[in-house]
């Protein structure tokens, strides 16, 4: 488990991955050899899995955003379709789902025309998938991966 100590440095880690060990270490009145030795413990505990960069994917070409519903033939499944699809760079994330729809994938493309091939070329190509039900993202009101840690200055 984690205490709120802990929650407050993933809080503001979520907020900015490049904050150093001293501004967070003032922002909780701690040492920054505390901070640090707490980060290590977070890390080994596969609780930090990452630091990431977020880009703007408008700005690099890949303005069109997509979530494609897959369902698998039954009968010809493989248990490595989700594999599959992960290692095409277009996907983001791949979700084994329940319900009607085997996988739920989001991914980026630059356009119609690049998604067609895509789906085309690529997931054409997986055997194993017997249809998919795509749609198009015409605007994200809220797009992020903070999980909702709480207020800091509890």
């Amino acid at each position: 488990m984690i205490d709120d100590i802990d929650r407050k440095i993933l809080s503001l880690l979520q907020g900015n991955a490049r904050i150093s060990n001293a501004e967070i270490a003032r922002s909780l009145k701690m040492a920054p050899s505390g901070i640090l030795e707490r980060l290590r413990r977070l890390k080994e505990r596969g609780i930090i899995k990452a630091y990431a960069t977020h880009l703007d994917p408008k700005a690099l070409d890949f303005g069109l955003l997509a979530f494609v519903f897959i369902k698998t033939n039954e009968k010809r499944v493989k248990w490595d379709v989700g594999e599959i699809m992960a290692k095409i760079p277009e996907v983001l994330e791949v979700h084994d789902i329940a319900g009607e729809d085997c996988y739920v994938v989001k991914l980026r493309t630059k356009d119609t025309e690049s998604l067609y091939r895509l789906l085309r070329d690529n997931f054409g190509s997986i055997d194993a998938i017997a249809s998919t039900r795509t749609t198009i993202v015409l605007r994200s009101i809220k797009d992020t991966t903070e999980l909702p840690l709480g207020d800091i200055d509890k």
